[in-house]
């Protein structure tokens, strides 16, 4: 998989903004900074000016360079050529998540905590519909995507459940930014529904879809057949 500036000068753009926002803000930041949020969306955890001006920045490019390394760690390696678009996507959509948490700690050392509040969910949001929509152009591999005994044992079966957690992410995605839009008092109790749901959604499909394969059954029933 290649690597150049071309692909990565985005992904480069948000780190980098994020460690001259950590620079700038040092004289002034207060000494006891957020850096948890509870299911209301409120503070709920601190820590100290360092930790909270570059806990995020660093945990940042830590997952880039993470997400680099993996194609060259992963025995499937040369699967990632076959979706190194999709690849793309993912770790600027990652990294801009990171940045977007990063900018909700910038808005509240500046005394904008409820806006912070409002901005975080319809992130998550976006990062589900995000994910969702590549989800199925993503191939056989050791670290990326729904990793269940079943998807590891079959091309098919990875193929089919990645195909319809896709769309159960942009689903999960689209309720949670409703929820936040319309009725916000519910949205991180149906961002952690949706959460669960689509997680157990992947796991029982990729073990049906596997069951059927085995017994010579088809796959089970479905309405998407396409990527999302």
């Amino acid at each position: 998989m290649k690597i150049s500036w071309r692909t990565e000068i985005a992904s480069w753009a948000i780190l980098g903004a994020m460690f001259v926002l950590a620079a700038t803000a040092w004289s002034w930041a207060p000494d006891q900074i957020p850096t948890h949020w509870n299911l209301q969306g409120q503070a709920d955890g601190y820590s100290g000016k360092a930790v909270g001006l570059f806990l995020f920045p660093c945990t940042a490019l830590a997952v880039y360079l993470l997400l680099l390394l993996l194609p060259l760690i992963d025995p499937k390696r040369l699967n990632y050529q076959k979706f190194a678009g999709t690849y793309r996507v993912l770790r600027v959509a990652l990294i801009a998540f990171f940045g977007v948490i990063y900018g909700i700690v910038q808005l509240s050392i500046r005394g904008q905590s409820a806006l912070g509040t409002a901005i975080l969910p319809l992130a998550i949001g976006a990062l589900f519909v995000v994910l969702g929509n590549y989800m199925g152009k993503i191939r056989p591999n050791w670290f990326i995507g729904v990793r269940t005994p079943w998807t590891l044992s079959s091309p098919r079966v990875w193929t089919k459940t990645h195909r319809q957690c896709g769309w159960a992410f942009v689903i999960a995605g689209i309720l949670v930014i409703l929820t936040d839009l319309l009725m916000n008092t519910w949205t991180y109790y149906v961002l952690l529904g949706t959460a669960i749901a689509s997680v157990l959604y992947a796991y029982a499909y990729s073990y049906f879809a596997w069951r059927a394969e085995k017994t010579g059954g088809g796959e089970p029933e479905s309405t998407h057949g396409g990527d999302t």
